[in-house]
């Protein structure tokens, strides 16, 4: 039995806690067939009732999957989306978990990421570092980042802070695997300033040359760099430029990949998305969702200090 076949088998049942009478759902696209198929033959000689569905690959994060994936993602008791781009923060993936489905969202995960890397993380420490920034960020109201010079400030007052953590073992739980970060959805016009990014951008990968985004009243409004322009024309000109999300990476075990599945999990760093974020308690509905991940960056929340240069700061109420 291969490596990748022994983690599948750990990932249901480390973090799913599968049963044998459960069904499952392996949804893949025509790019990641090779990393999902190992799923599907993991559930297979768990001798659990399971189906493969494969899709083309033309979509971008947050854009919705075809309605027979939507559909089939609803009967079954555990589904694995094994995609390209992402299909966590869509109206597919709510109403199956609304539903009762348990759901693993593994968006460009790659073999070596199913070998090493945030999957290797102890649960028990990612679900205390997560529930800690989860709890800061349930009870603020400010957010203030710097980089380089570089501020940018927003507000999240009256929002929920949502933690992930990877572990779906209750009906209806749902969210990325492997994982490890809290977030929460900012108010959508409350974002003013800039802000540095140097980890990596979704479905753009690393980032070649550190990059300035632009945000005036919540809506991105310019960035430098090519893979800038590049960001810029995945958003489109409408509400994928609006502020979504703003995230805390708790999986002392990620590395940076490229891939942000695990990038924005990365212990001491954060990011921010743009697009749809109805799905996790924000207001816009934009079918597209990019996170762009920033490396060490310093962060104080309602004028605390809690993260200096990406290390966190002992004297934090955390």
């Amino acid at each position: 039995m291969s490596n990748y076949i022994e983690n599948a088998l750990k990932v249901f049942e480390n973090n799913f806690a599968l049963r044998k009478e459960e069904k499952v759902a392996v949804i893949t696209d025509d790019r990641m067939r090779q990393v999902a198929v190992p799923f599907y033959e993991a559930a297979c000689i768990k001798g659990n009732e399971t189906v493969f569905l494969q899709f083309p690959p033309h979509y971008k994060s947050g854009e919705e999957p075809p309605k027979l994936v939507a559909q089939a993602m609803k009967e079954v008791d555990v589904a694995l989306c094994i995609t390209s781009a992402s299909i966590t923060h869509t109206l597919a993936k709510k109403e199956a978990a609304a539903s009762g489905t348990r759901i693993g969202t593994m968006p460009g995960i790659t073999l070596s990421m199913l070998e090493t890397g945030a999957i290797e993380a102890d649960p028990k420490v990612i679900i205390e570092l997560t529930e800690k920034f989860t709890t800061v960020l349930d009870n603020a109201s400010h957010v203030k980042i710097e980089k380089e010079g570089e501020v940018l400030t927003f507000s999240v007052e009256g929002r929920k802070g949502i933690p992930s953590t990877g572990i779906f073992r209750e009906k209806g739980q749902a969210g990325n695997v492997p994982s490890g970060e809290a977030f929460i959805a900012p108010l959508e016009d409350s974002a003013n300033g800039s802000l540095i990014v140097d980890g990596s951008i979704a479905q753009l990968g690393i980032v070649k040359v550190p990059l300035k985004l632009t945000i005036e009243n919540g809506r991105l409004v310019s960035a430098t760099t090519q893979q800038g322009e590049e960001l810029l024309d995945l958003l489109g000109d409408g509400d994928g430029r609006i502020i979504a999300e703003f995230g805390i990476g708790t999986n002392p075990s990620a590395q940076l990949t490229g891939v942000v599945l695990e990038d924005e999990k990365v212990y001491g760093t954060i990011h921010i998305a743009f697009g749809s974020n109805k799905p996790f308690g924000g207001t816009t509905e934009a079918g597209v969702h990019i996170d762009c991940v920033v490396k060490e960056p310093t962060v104080s929340i309602d004028e605390e200090l809690i993260m200096e240069n990406g290390k966190m700061v002992e004297s934090a109420s955390l």
